[in-house]
């Protein structure tokens, strides 16, 4: 049976919203690894070591448990100052602030999300930072709730794979930029076939691996949305060992499936720019 996007929205916001809970009282428990299913304390293999300790100097401690992601767009995507940012799935914050930082007091930053205690999560971390250069959004990536050509760069941290419509958030995330802007996303990518059973699991969806477009597919939906130059770079692979708990936790047979999906998932840099059309 074919999960709805409806129920897609509502299995994410439960479980994200759960996570923020989590950071607030200080909880690291990832959405992207056993983790988030199981409460073990492990080194997730997905988000863990991101963001240098220095990059973080000075961004509210909630703000970084909260980070979900699969990578950091903020070391990879060009800003520039007096630049206008939006962060698709900006959950607590982290990349929103990292953001504002670059584009300093002339820029600005939107962060969207739909889950209220991310929202208020990113709304207090942004109060504790200081960061008065920052707009948090409710809204859903599919809808962005902005105007057409209003932001010069849109970055994302492993949250379109969650998407129900991802084709919706292409042409949603095309119709906002300016000509010129660029899209800058880190996410995760699928490489080849996926065993069925991998794909229809929701507890991977939310663990940012079911949802996962296909890499070539990735492209040419970023080609069919209007994007040009679009480019995937790998920034981690992940092997079968790091996939054994996700599927644990899908109640799948590890051994089994283990090895079909070695090297099959990995974190991506994704690139592509909204091209100058002429008046």
């Amino acid at each position: 049976m074919t999960t709805t996007q409806p129920e897609i929205h509502t299995i994410v916001r439960a479980k994200y919203g759960a996570a923020a809970t989590r950071a607030a009282e200080g909880d690291r428990s990832s959405c992207c690894g056993a983790s988030c299913c199981s409460g073990e304390d492990e080194k997730d293999p997905i988000t863990s070591d991101l963001y240098e300790a220095a990059q973080v100097q000075g961004i509210p401690a909630a703000a970084v448990l909260a980070s979900l992601g699969c990578g950091n767009p903020t070391a990879l995507a060009s800003l520039a100052e007096g630049e206008t940012v939006l962060d698709l799935g900006s959950g607590g914050g982290i990349d929103v602030l990292l953001s504002a930082q670059r584009v300093g007091p002339t820029g600005h930053v939107y962060g969207l999300d739909m889950t209220d205690e991310m929202l208020s999560l990113a709304r207090k971390n942004a109060l504790a930072a200081g960061a008065t250069n920052v707009t948090f959004l409710k809204g859903q990536i599919e809808r962005i709730p902005l105007p057409d050509a209003s932001v010069d760069v849109i970055i994302s941290n492993c949250v379109i794979n969650l998407a129900a419509d991802k084709p919706a958030v292409l042409r949603e995330a095309f119709r906002v930029l300016k000509p010129g802007g660029r899209f800058a996303v880190s996410d995760v990518i699928v490489r080849g076939e996926v065993p069925a059973e991998v794909r229809k699991s929701m507890e991977l969806w939310v663990g940012c691996i079911a949802g996962a477009l296909e890499e070539q597919q990735f492209l040419r939906l970023l080609g069919e949305s209007g994007f040009v130059s679009p480019s995937i770079e790998p920034t981690r692979v992940y092997k079968a060992e790091d996939a054994r708990a996700f599927l644990k936790d899908a109640g799948l047979d590890a051994n089994a499936v283990a090895n079909d999906i070695d090297g099959a998932f990995c974190s991506a840099f994704i690139r592509a720019i909204k091209p100058v059309t002429r008046a």
